[in-house]
């Protein structure tokens, strides 16, 4: 094993998570692209599969968007068939917004294709080496898994 260099590594890590970051995010788009997604849309049909139907209003603040914002991503995913909005019956003003089959079998397409890039961003690892990766990833962000809306904030308008 090569020898590593404390001091360049205390300095460089961050650099390298960094990195690794770009690389995933930029391959992450590349197969979703295909299935017709971007990353707003997989967070907003993930958050609707972990749970479960929702009103527009909480949508939005889910996701951390401005509510007319959170209409132009809806009518997207509602044009491919992936959401399907209806009248509230208890309230007429409100939209309840939840995920059709085909929006689940997207994601599931989404979720497989993301898995694969993964695998691809940290293939020089071996699997105990991934696992302790997450732990200590999991250690440095003080046991904090963050939501998809917090690990992507800069795709707040991204619809």
């Amino acid at each position: 094993m090569a020898t590593i260099d404390t001091t360049e590594a205390q300095h460089q890590s961050l650099a390298l998570v960094d990195h690794l970051s770009r690389m995933g995010r930029r391959r992450s788009e590349e197969v979703l692209a295909p299935l017709g997604l971007r990353p707003r849309l997989l967070v907003t049909l993930t958050l609707l599969r972990d749970h479960g139907a929702a009103t527009q209003q909480s949508l939005a603040a889910s996701l951390s968007i401005d509510p007319t914002n959170l209409v132009g991503l809806l009518n997207v995913l509602e044009e491919e068939g992936h959401v399907v909005r209806r009248r509230d019956p208890d309230d007429r003003r409100r939209h309840i917004v939840e995920l059709s089959p085909g929006g689940a079998a997207v994601l599931q397409r989404a979720e497989c294709a993301l898995a694969g890039v993964q695998d691809e961003v940290f293939g020089a690892l071996a699997e105990d080496e991934r696992l302790q990766l997450y732990a200590l990833l999991l250690r440095a962000t003080g046991g904090h898994v963050p939501t998809c809306s917090e690990a992507a904030p800069d795709l707040q308008g991204d619809c």
